[in-house]
């Protein structure tokens, strides 16, 4: 179960991978082209669109599994190392505060209200 761990700390350190992209993509000293990539693979990596859906069998998490991980490639490659070094810094620090627990509440009240709106109306 040491596949498991790995795949674990491998998830987390891509996860800070995609904060300190984003974070890199916002400071005013990175290259146009590094933060036009940055911006590309972020926004790719957090969309719940795929090129390839998901539902097809083995293609569908291919997307997932290298056009990702090509794309955070590619962006660290554009970004200068003392930029990339103090966005990853930066990065870990974000991930180390705690949830507003407030608006995680908000953003759930506003889903139900939603829902129940869209079921009043689909029923009523």
């Amino acid at each position: 179960m040491a596949w498991i761990a790995t795949l674990k700390r491998w998830a987390r350190e891509l996860k800070t991978e995609v904060i300190a992209l984003w974070l890199c993509s916002r400071h005013p000293h990175m290259p146009w082209l590094a933060r036009l990539v940055a911006l590309l693979v972020v926004a790719y990596a957090l969309s719940p669109i795929d090129l390839i859906p998901d539902f097809i069998p083995l293609l569908g998490y291919l997307d997932d599994l290298l056009l990702v991980p090509l794309g955070i490639w590619l962006a660290i490659r554009l970004t200068p190392p003392t930029l990339l070094a103090e966005c990853r810094a930066r990065a870990r620090e974000v991930e180390t505060h705690p949830r507003n627990l407030w608006m995680a509440a908000l953003i759930v009240l506003f889903w139900v209200a939603l829902g129940a709106g869209l079921l009043r109306w689909f029923f009523y």
